[in-house]
């Protein structure tokens, strides 16, 4: 098996080595793992992509590449241009250091990178481990994503639901803010969404005394409704996704054609 790992946090993050682990296990002797991911931090670029302006792409080690772009930009360029058009047969996108559940997905670099291998017909899946208070303490914050990751990713290979659709199913997978011990296990679990908490922007000034913002994301450890992602996240459960790209609210269109018809 030939896979894509890529990721936001950047070509040197500890989560990507983790997921190197987790895809050499999946590829097994006979495959191969090869690397394209952001020379820089791509955190919170969602699907984006360097419509604008090229990129760099620079080879660090055998199939190993850090690319001056986005993770979309990084999938495009494994495969149109590192693996020259021959696409692998899974990308994994990840480990992300934070969790990427709830309202986190439409922001997520990491998912961004799933998206886009999903729509170039590749089978696609998004890794991230929740941080909080008991991962704070450990010497590998990402014990529960690097114990339990390659059982994740074979069960979900061997049997999740794979489509052809136009826009195909990927996965968003999230490891719980826990010890590998203190994970429960597995469940399906739909996007949530945070509550009364959202992100917004911080005022700070410089030295120079200009005026800067910071984007600033709310509190992390407030729960989604029972059974969505990061309410089973902070109960021990590693949450599985499936998602589309499609944005259409499906569910409303009926209604929405009767209103102006």
């Amino acid at each position: 098996m030939r896979i894509l790992i890529t990721n936001d946090d950047g070509i040197n993050a500890p989560g990507l080595t983790v997921l190197d682990q987790i895809a050499a296990e999946i590829a097994g002797p006979g495959g191969e793992v090869w690397t394209v991911a952001p020379a820089f931090e791509q955190s919170g670029v969602a699907h984006a992509i360097s419509y604008t302006h090229p990129m760099m792409i620079a080879r660090l080690a055998p199939r190993r590449y850090a690319a001056e772009g986005s993770p979309a930009d990084c999938v495009l360029a494994a495969i149109y241009d590192v693996l020259e058009g021959a696409k692998p047969d899974l990308i994994l996108s990840g480990v992300n250091r934070g969790n990427n559940a709830a309202e986190n997905v439409l922001y997520s670099g990491t998912v961004g990178g799933a998206l886009e291998g999903a729509l170039q017909g590749v089978p696609s899946i998004a890794l991230s481990q929740f941080l909080g208070p008991q991962t704070a303490d450990l010497d590998d914050p990402f014990q529960a994503a690097r114990v339990h990751g390659a059982a994740v990713v074979r069960r979900l290979v061997d049997r999740g639901l794979w489509d052809g659709d136009d826009y195909r199913l990927f996965y968003n997978v999230n490891f719980p803010p826990c010890g590998a011990a203190g994970v429960r296990g597995m469940r399906v679990a739909a996007q949530g969404f945070r509550r009364d908490t959202a992100f917004g922007v911080e005022p700070h000034l410089a030295p120079s005394g200009r005026r800067f913002l910071w984007i600033k994301g709310g509190p992390q450890h407030t729960p989604t409704l029972p059974g969505t992602d990061a309410a089973v996240n902070l109960d021990g459960w590693i949450s599985v996704t499936p998602m589309r790209a499609d944005l259409t609210a499906h569910d409303r269109l009926a209604e929405l054609e009767a209103r102006l018809a």
